[in-house]
């Protein structure tokens, strides 16, 4: 089994794979093509994903059942102790620096919609 999600990539590229691959939904195709023909397939994708994301995922004969490949994401797949792990980069902005976010259990946190605001805090928010 072999899956490939595209993330901002070009629309030739989803019709470039649904020749091999069937898309159950937009930008992600499920398949079971031969290895060579699954490589082929990743060479394509990583030559024109141009700024997308792709991620690749097959079945194999490991400890895990599966394995995956990554092109232009932020996490990394890792090796530890023969187990594919993801490593993520942290994200946390540093203590006392402008682009800290306010806590979320504020008022007037961004991100928080008017009306869950309303629902949290009571109608006494705008």
């Amino acid at each position: 089994m072999t899956v490939i999600v595209l993330t901002h990539c070009p629309v030739g590229l989803r019709g470039f794979l649904t020749r091999w691959l069937l898309e159950i939904s937009p930008g992600v195709f499920l398949g079971n093509p031969s290895a060579r023909i699954r490589d082929a397939l990743w060479d394509e994708v990583r030559q024109y994903a141009g700024n997308g994301r792709a991620l690749l995922a097959y079945s194999t004969n490991s400890e895990q059942g599966y394995t995956f490949r990554t092109h232009d994401h932020k996490w990394h797949p890792v090796d530890h102790e023969g187990l594919t792990l993801i490593l993520r980069p942290s994200e946390r902005p540093a203590p006392g620096s402008a682009s800290s976010a306010a806590d979320p259990g504020s008022s007037g946190a961004s991100g928080w919609s008017k009306a869950s605001k309303r629902r949290r805090f009571g109608s006494r928010s705008s």
